[in-house]
This record gives structure tokens, sequence and C-alpha cells, in this order.
């Protein structure tokens, strides 16, 4: 056994209980079909079938593994790629794909909203808008680490 000399003189301080604060839980679902709207964003048809067919690509090569038996992200980016067809092929030729015009995407944003505690509104909520493609789990206007520019005409002030 170790003791510390002079006894009871010790550098360590006891570690504070960490509590972690409730999160939502992640739904790998929702997480797949964001990413396909965000990367769909100006896409024309042509481009759209394209991605859609390295989809299924992708989710035939997913099936010949068995870790990947229970994965639910895959299945939901392949149906998302086939409904932005699906939409794109009902529009006029020459139509690029908008989230923000989506039906879909705006029911699910309208239903995120509502759920929403009424203490803690959502991002669309708050910011009126969709959160940035960088940041998923927060919107512009809640960046702790955000600092404002330097007024014009004068040099940051550099410290050490």
């Amino acid at each position: 056994m170790t003791r510390m000399w002079p006894p009871g003189d010790s550098n360590r301080r006891p570690l504070a209980p960490r509590v972690a604060a409730p999160r939502e839980p992640v739904d790998p679902a929702r997480i797949g079909r964001r990413v396909v709207r965000r990367g769909a964003k100006g896409m024309d048809t042509g481009a759209v079938a394209a991605a859609l067919d390295e989809a299924r690509l992708d989710a035939r090569q997913a099936s010949r593994h068995e870790d990947l038996a229970d994965d639910v992200r895959g299945p939901a980016e392949l149906a998302e790629w086939e409904r932005i067809e699906q939409l794109l092929a009902a529009a006029p030729p020459g139509t690029v794909y908008d989230p923000d015009t989506d039906p879909v995407v705006r029911a699910e944003l309208e239903a995120e909203a509502a759920a929403a505690p009424p203490g803690k509104p959502s991002c669309a909520k708050r910011c009126g808008s969709r959160p940035a493609p960088t940041s998923s789990r927060r919107c512009a206007s809640s960046a702790p680490w955000s600092r404002p520019s330097p007024a014009p005409g004068t040099k940051p002030s550099v410290t050490s």
C-alpha cells in the first residue's frame, strides 16, 4: 500500500461526481435521412439517379456482412434516395432538389417543433430555419463558442 509522506499531504483532489444531462436518444434512421437530404440538395434527376444506384450497391454490399444485419441507417438512406427520385420524377424537367421546399421535411420539422418540451423550443423554432449542415446538434444562435468579430479598422487583440 502506497502512502503519501507526510500523511495527509496530497495534491490530488477527490473527483466530483459527474452527472450526465439527459439527451434525446440517437435515431440512426433519422440521421441517415438528414445526410441524404444534405447530399441531395441542388441535385437534378440524373445526379439523384446516380446516387440512388450507388446507395443500392452499398445496400447489396452491406447485406453480405453479418454485423450490419441490424443496421437501420443504410435502408433508411436507400429509402430516402428512392423517395427523392420519385419526387423529382413527378416535378417538371430541370427541377433540382431543395429540402426547404420538400413537404416531408416540412412535416418532420413541424412534428419536431410540436414535440419539443414547452421550456425548450426546438432549433427550428428558435432560428426559424433548419440547423446548419456543419452542426447537427446546435444552431448558429446557440453556439457558446462563437465570438464577435472585431470592429472594422481595429486589430484583434492577441493574448498569450
